[in-house]
């Protein structure tokens, strides 16, 4: 290739190659966090769970002392 071409392709291919760059870091960035948040979210429905669980196990004492009585 002859010099006189490639000097304009490279002066429109770098722009291109640190845009692309800087989108996928963003998008990574964006994927990072969404997994973050996800798993937050899973922690507090564990969470929950457990309590309604164990809201369960109590009511179900209750009913079975108050048929013992």
């Amino acid at each position: 290739m002859e010099p006189a071409i490639l000097i304009p392709l490279a002066a429109f291919a770098l722009p291109v190659v640190i845009v692309a760059i800087v989108f996928w870091y963003k998008s990574r960035e964006k994927e990072l966090q969404f997994h973050q948040d996800m798993r937050i979210r899973e922690m507090e429905h564990q969470r929950k769970m457990k309590e309604m669980e164990l809201e369960i196990e109590k009511e179900k004492n209750r009913r079975a002392g108050e048929k013992a009585v």
